[in-house]
């Protein structure tokens, strides 16, 4: 599986440069996304705007990586998921479990929005 990884300071922009995510790559995106979180990271941005094609397996993999980061309380976002994508995501109803945005700058915002809203509920649980 070809793709790209952009490590920033407060989330990793992952690419897939593959245009199916299928029963093919999937096993290979979970790994990656399990490695990336292994490493430490809490926020992940997965870029889909190569990726114009892909089937249940292939959701089954973004869901496994936003379980894996969301468990300890950062945010999985994806981005630009193409037409047939974004059909099969609406379809199986997880456009209410996935943070989906357009661009990168909005992904990166939504990351930075996430931090502050953690950062404030720490701060109200310590309060009580």
């Amino acid at each position: 599986m070809k793709y790209t990884v952009d490590k920033k300071e407060q989330y990793v922009v992952f690419t897939p440069m593959e245009e199916k995510l299928d029963t093919i790559l999937s096993p290979k995106l979970k790994s990656e996304l399990l490695t990336v979180h292994a490493e430490g990271y809490e926020n992940l941005v997965i870029d889909m705007s190569n990726v114009k094609y892909a089937d249940s397996s292939g959701l089954s993999a973004l869901l496994v990586g936003n379980r894996e980061f969301s468990r300890n309380g950062g945010i999985f976002v994806v981005v630009n998921p193409q037409d047939h994508v974004m059909k099969l995501i609406k379809i199986s109803m997880l456009d209410k479990v996935f943070t989906i945005v357009s661009t990168l700058e909005e992904a990166a915002e939504a990351v930075f929005i996430h931090e502050i809203d953690a950062v404030d509920t720490e701060e109200e649980e310590e309060e009580d």
